[in-house]
Order: C-alpha cells, then sequence, then structure tokens
C-alpha cells in the first residue's frame, strides 16, 4: 500500500496489522493499524512509528517519499511500543534526527531503549515549533492513557494528530471515516475507549477542554480511521463517554454450570423488560470480556451472576469483575445473583467485587440448588419492585445528578 495524502505535504506512512486479534487482553477481530504520519516542509517531520516488527513496511513508505535519513523531527507523542517500537531502527538511519516529546516521554523513551545519545526536544503544553512554512503545536494530556501522552496539531492545516484519543482498532486500506461504514467506526471507537481510555475520563475532559479551542478540519488518531467528515460526531460521543453518562438499559452477565444461574438470569431479564427496560445479555462462557465492557460503557444496570464452585466465584466471573474494576465504570446500579448447591459463597464475593466498584447496589438474589417456578416468579416480583423503587429514585436527581 502506497502512503495515502491527508493534505498537501501532509502522509499516513503507517502499516495494518491484518491478523492482530489480542491487544493486552482485549479483543481486536478487526485487526488495527499502527499510524504513523510524515509532513513535508523544511524540517521533515515524523510523528510516531509502528511496532518494531513492521518496520521494514514503514521504511519503504517513507523511503518512497525521502530519504529517511533527511529526517529532522521525529514527535513521539507516545511511549508504547505499538508507537514507539521502531524508534531503535529508526535512529540508526535517521542519526541526526531530534525527537520531541514530553518531560514524560523523554524519560520514557530512555527507560524503555536505554538510550543516551538521543537528541531530544522536550516541549511543554501550548508550545510550539516550527517546521519551516508550517507550525506545529503541542499540547501535552498526561494520562490519556500514559504520563507521557500529548497530541500535535499542525496549525496551517488544521491537523489534530490525536495520538490514542478518538482511535479504533481496525484493519483497512480506506483510510478515511467516509470511506469506511461509520457505525462500525463509532462502534469500535466505543470498545476502544471502554477497554482502553475509560479510567481516565476526568483527564480525558481537562484534553478536550485543551484542544477546544483549536481549529480542527481533520482528527488523525494513531489507531484506525483517520475523522475528516465526521469528526463532530466523535467528538460529542467522547463527552459523553468521558462524563460516564449512561442509557437506562440492563446488562446481564454471567456464568453457569448446570442452568440453574442461567434460570435466574432469564427471570432477571424478564423483569427488567417488564419495566420497558432494553436487556443485553452475556455469557462468560461465550462471550470475550473486551465485548462486554463496550456494553458496560453506556449501561445503567450491570447484573453479574455465578454459581458457586470450591466457596467461591467461577474463574471466568472472577476475572471479568477483576477486570471490570481496574476499568472504573461510575454512576452504575449493580446486582449479585446465583445459585449453589451448599455453600453459597459465589454472591457474596460477587457483591463485594461489585461494590468496590463503586456501584449502588441492589438487593442480590440467591437460589440453592434448581429454582422452580415457584422461585423465579418471586425473583420476578420481588425485582419489579425494586427496579420500581430505583426509577423512582433517578426520576428525581437532577439532570447532572444522573449523569
Amino acid at each position: 500500500m502506497n502512503p495515502v495524502k491527508l493534505k498537501e505535504g501532509v502522509y499516513w506512512v503507517g502499516e495494518i496489522d491484518w491478523e492482530l486479534r489480542n491487544f493486552h487482553g482485549y479483543s481486536t477481530q478487526r485487526g488495527s493499524t499502527y499510524n504513523a504520519y510524515l509532513i513535508l516542509d523544511e524540517k521533515i517531520t515524523l510523528i510516531d512509528t509502528v511496532r518494531s516488527y513492521l518496520f521494514d513496511k514503514m521504511m519503504k513508505r517513507l523511503s518512497s517519499l525521502i530519504d529517511p535519513s533527511h529526517i529532522h523531527y521525529i514527535v513521539s507523542n507516545h511511549v508504547e511500543m505499538d508507537h514507539s517500537g521502531s524508534l531503535p531502527l529508526l535512529m540508526k538511519i535517521a542519526k541526526n534526527a531530534t525527537i520531541i516529546t514530553s518531560p514524560h516521554g523523554q524519560k520514557g523513551l530512555q527507560a524503555h531503549y536505554k538510550k543516551n545519545d538521543w537528541n531530544f526536544k522536550v516541549v511543554k503544553s501550548d508550545e510550539t515549533i516550527s517546521l519551516g512554512r508550517k507550525n506545529m503545536k503541542f499540547v501535552l494530556t498526561p494520562l490519556v492513557h500514559w504520563p507521557d501522552n500529548m497530541v500535535s496539531y499542525l496549525e496551517e492545516d488544521r491537523i489534530l494528530f490525536s495520538n490514542d484519543a478518538f482511535g479504533q482498532h481496525i484493519a483497512s486500506s480506506e483510510r478515511f471515516d467516509d470511506e469506511y461504514p461509520l457505525g462500525i467506526i463509532v462502534d469500535e471507537a466505543e470498545k476502544y475507549y471502554a477497554n482502553i481510555v475509560l479510567p481516565y475520563s476526568s483527564q480525558v475532559q481537562k484534553a478536550m477542554d485543551a484542544v477546544t479551542p483549536l481549529t480542527i478540519d481533520m482528527i488523525a488518531p494513531s489507531h484506525g480511521i483517520v475523522w475528516r467528515s465526521h469528526g463532530k460526531t466523535i467528538v460529542e460521543e467522547y463527552k459523553k463517554w468521558a462524563s460516564n453518562q449512561v442509557d437506562n438499559k440492563c446488562l446481564i452477565i454471567y456464568d453457569t454450570m448446570w442452568k440453574s444461574t442461567e434460570k435466574i438470569a432469564d427471570s432477571i431479564q424478564e423483569a427488567f423488560e417488564s419495566h420497558g427496560i432494553p436487556v443485553k445479555m452475556a455469557n462468560l462462557g461465550h462471550s470475550h470480556i473486551s465485548d462486554i465492557i463496550a456494553d458496560v460503557l453506556t449501561t445503567r444496570f450491570i447484573c453479574v451472576g455465578s454459581p458457586t464452585l470450591n466457596s467461591n466465584m467461577l474463574p471466568t466471573v472472577a476475572g471479568f469483575l477483576t477486570y471490570l474494576k481496574g476499568l472504573s465504570p461510575k454512576n452504575r446500579i449493580g446486582l449479585a445473583f446465583g445459585s449453589y448447591g451448599w455453600g453459597g459463597q459465589a454472591v457474596s464475593h460477587v457483591e463485594n467485587a461489585l461494590k468496590e466498584c463503586g456501584f449502588k447496589m441492589m438487593e442480590s438474589i440467591k437460589v440453592q440448588y434448581i429454582p422452580d417456578e415457584t422461585q423465579l416468579e418471586e425473583i420476578f416480583n420481588k425485582l419489579k419492585q425494586a427496579i420500581t423503587m430505583n426509577e423512582s429514585v433517578l426520576n428525581k436527581l437532577p439532570i447532572e445528578a444522573q449523569a
């Protein structure tokens, strides 16, 4: 694939990873791209690189436009190796290049690659550097999602090189949002936010405030599709996700041994649906946790169920709850449920885990052995009443308190 022109003198020179299916435990069924961008000016500038095993392909694209040894600046927006992995190899060719990065970026790159002979230019937030005819402004965005993170803004072309923000894991020969199905791009951006960016939502809000004064025609993230026609769409979605706004929906997540916990899940589904609340079911035996988390992002009611195994939850449920806690979703209502033979400890473990996530809890549901129709009807009726009480409280809250 040839370099792709974004604007005059600005090119995508990254690489497509068609085979990637797992990224830090996050399912990437559509693969991914590692987006590097080249700016042709008096001072030739490269923004980020690719993973080291894709270095040769990136260099082929670069070499079709320039002599890589003439690169003057390499902007490192992020230390993580899917961004900087090819930097040691590139610096052997572009020996006189200066690496532009944040203060934490310099520390991180030196710690990762043990190179003390690289030339660094450490920038502050809102600092601008002239590339010749064009100027590049830098905005530090710490903890979106590493301490070193920053974004770069090409002033004359109004391009925001947004680092991981607004990105998606999509492998595609199409580079722009008006060339690829928009619904898929937004869905993948939502999954990306939920699994990677969600814990740093307060920092995202600060970063959004910092870049709001900029006039942006194009958003070029480090992964996935470039936003040139629907930038306002993804910015509005980010505002919603970062503010932890949730929809009045229910997500029932469970695993089951002999279908007893599944029967309880079915009654819970019926109770929520009787209130007109949309429900989605996710069996952890068949669903990847990163796909489930994408649904957690916008869902108010989170119900988690497990039978008891060896005085504990099933490992699939325990793993999911550990993952959930790390992502720190806010403004959720939780429900723990499950079946048991004799000990019955699993439900209390689930409940405690959801409390540790900061969820407001509904009364848990625990049934010994196989729930019969009478027990299932009782679950339905009690839960229906509990939902009514929760909705009543929510309806009395001011809008900002519900968000």
